[in-house]
């Protein structure tokens, strides 16, 4: 079992930066991959980036080159750090954790880009 709980959302002006973070608990050390998804309203849930157990990371292309996925394992967060913020990357946002064969999800975070 693992338990996410995501922090670091809110309302941003357009071009603004914003950190996201996700607590992880559990047993941790069977994880395989760590993510962060975001749901737009009437949209379906895309990956926006993914970070291995060995630490390569892949990211959706509409975030590459704005969007730093981390980890911090001393205190076991991940984090989503997002700059040069569009009003197309208003959603919700969730971290997710993949154990195979399962996947956990955090309960979101909303993040909001004014233009």
């Amino acid at each position: 079992q693992v338990q996410l709980v995501e922090s670091g959302g809110g309302l941003v002006q357009a071009g603004g930066s914003l950190r996201l973070s996700c607590a992880v608990s559990g047993s941790i050390f069977s994880i395989n991959y760590m993510g962060w998804y975001r749901q737009a309203p009437g949209k379906q849930r895309e990956l926006v980036a993914l970070i291995s157990s060995g630490g390569s990371t892949n990211y959706v292309d509409s975030v590459k080159g704005r969007f730093t996925i981390s980890r911090d394992n001393a205190k076991n967060t991940v984090y989503l750090q997002m700059n040069s913020l569009k009003s197309e990357d208003t959603a919700v946002y969730y971290c997710n954790a993949f154990v195979v064969p399962n996947n956990y999800w955090g309960q979101g975070t909303q993040v909001t880009v004014s233009s």
